[in-house]
């Protein structure tokens, strides 16, 4: 962080003495005050629900500027990432700060490869589930459970503990996942294959079936590739905080990043490419594209309660840098697969396609989000929808292990303990029982 020259003063209209606080710069965005002081020299907390206004940390992994829609990890671009580096490319940055050289590369590559076998015993705690589980419900209880299977790198304040870790926690999670899904379909396991790539490695375990041969579809391993690099970080999101908050008590590595799965299965967070996929599935039961004028009628109108999701983002006031690339992606897969005349994915163009020219969704920046094409995509390449939640945790597992070592390597942070405006009952006796109301 950098000293401002500039000091922000905070004065009192009831007579209190005013106290000066000091700003930081970042390298860009917008400056911060720094509170630190204010409660020990005023007595008062600040009040900002959600913490839309709160940098909680200092932080060199992900910049997002969402009035000019760009995403840089590490200071690269978003747009150069998915288009000139793989998925592994992307860990070693985010993890290590650079991307790798050729040497860095092969040993990296080798290192997560050689690790993504799990321990046979998962299969057992895997069978305690019901078959319906949804997969989120498995994912959550299978990635806190390796701090079980793996406890020789628990510690989190040994950098050997982190790094094996997080290793483990990326080489594994394409497993996991791909298990959850053959557990439910009923189908045998698939076992990881050395000589493939992280994201063949992925579709092998999830499609392959022990009767014949699979060979993965170039165009379908480049979408899952591109799918995982495009959710692979995101900056102080709710499941990033989460993670950040639960290591900062000291937990371990594989407790931390269950916790970011729990809060990512949030429908108003990684559920939202299910439900973009949902809307469009209720719409195709409801007639298709021709009932899509009489959709949008109710999206328009406030008092319907009918929302349209998969459009728009929180932090992106203009068009998601990530929802172009997704959008290329979607008409390659689509071409690829020949299901450009499917009726559900036509519904979808359309859909866009409205959404792109309507004055009422241009003006208020409803543009298609990365939700929208992502969640297409998965379905398109026979990802089931319930499913779309655990494979944006499977990507998003090394933003949050970078995340949690940023922090634990933060001289400067604490355990977590977020303030309130207490505005219950003040102190009051008991009443013997026969003379309460």
């Amino acid at each position: 962080m950098t000293p401002s020259n500039v000091k922000a003063t905070l004065s009192f209209s009831d007579g209190s003495p005013a106290m000066e606080l000091p700003i930081y710069r970042g390298s860009v965005g917008p400056d911060v005050i720094d509170i630190r002081k204010l409660y020990a020299q005023t007595g008062r907390f600040t009040y900002d629900p959600g913490f839309l206004s709160t940098a909680a940390c200092n932080s060199t992994i992900t910049y997002i500027d969402g009035d000019k829609g760009e995403l840089l990890y590490r200071g690269y671009p978003i747009e150069e990432l998915a288009t000139q580096c793989d998925f592994l490319d992307v860990c070693h940055l985010l993890l290590y700060g650079e991307l790798p050289n050729a040497k860095q590369q092969k040993a990296f590559d080798s290192l997560v490869t050689h690790h993504t076998m799990v321990h046979e015993q998962m299969q057992f705690f895997l069978r305690g589930f019901r078959r319906d589980a949804h997969p989120m419900a498995v994912l959550t209880g299978l990635v806190g459970a390796l701090s079980a299977f793996y406890h020789d790198s628990t510690d989190i304040n040994n950098p050997k503990h982190r790094e094996i870790a997080a290793i483990r926690l990326i080489a594994k999670m394409p497993t996991l996942v791909a298990m959850a899904y053959k557990y439910g379909m009923g189908q045998p396991f698939i076992y990881p294959r050395n000589e493939l790539s992280y994201a063949a490695n992925f579709m092998r375990m999830m499609f392959a079936t022990p009767c014949e041969e699979y060979v993965p579809n170039d165009v379908l391993v480049r979408a899952i590739d591109r799918i995982f690099i495009l959710h692979a970080d995101h900056e102080q999101n709710a499941s990033t905080s989460t993670v950040r908050l639960c290591g900062s008590s000291g937990t371990n590595p594989f407790a931390a990043i269950a916790a970011g799965v729990a809060c990512l299965w949030g429908p108003a967070h990684g559920g939202a490419n299910e439900a973009a996929l949902s809307m469009l599935m209720e719409i195709q039961r409801s007639g298709g594209v021709e009932k899509i004028g009489e959709f949008i009628k109710q999206v328009k109108d406030k008092n319907a309660g009918v929302k349209l999701m998969g459009f728009g983002h929180r932090v992106y006031k203009n068009y998601d840098p990530r929802a172009k690339l997704m959008r290329e992606t979607c008409h390659e897969v689509l071409d690829a697969l020949g299901l450009h005349d499917d009726p559900l994915f036509k519904l979808a163009m359309s859909l866009e396609k409205i959404a792109l020219e309507d004055d009422y969704f241009v003006s208020r920046k409803l543009y298609p989000n990365v939700d929208f094409y992502s969640g297409i995509v998965q379905r398109a390449i026979g990802v089931p929808v319930s499913l779309f939640t655990a494979v944006f945790a499977l990507a998003r597992t090394v933003g949050w292990i970078a995340q949690l070592n940023e922090m634990i390597g933060d001289p400067e942070y604490k355990i977590g303990r977020p303030r309130q405006l207490y505005v219950g009952a003040t102190r009051r006796d008991i009443k013997p029982i026969a003379q309460r109301p």
